[in-house]
């Protein structure tokens, strides 16, 4: 599943990155041609946060519901 993200700020970056930690599925962040672990703190802020950032998640399907509404101040 894949869901177009936002993530304008410093804090913004830490809490996202503190939500996904939250869950077991792993979280790919794909801006360009650019794919990094979203778990990673550091691998954001190797993107540049100002072009679109698409996040591909590999979703556990036990996790769904609760990870959608976790991540619904993310998504643009």
């Amino acid at each position: 599943m894949k869901v177009n993200i936002k993530l304008d700020s410093i804090d913004k970056v830490r809490e996202f990155v503190n939500t996904v930690n939250r869950f077991t599925s792993d979280f790919d962040l794909i801006s360009g041609r650019y794919v990094i672990d979203a778990k990673s703190i550091m691998g954001i802020f190797s993107l540049d946060l100002s072009k679109p950032l698409t996040l591909e998640i590999h979703e556990n399907n036990n996790e769904k519901e609760a990870l959608m509404e976790a991540l619904e101040p993310f998504i643009s």
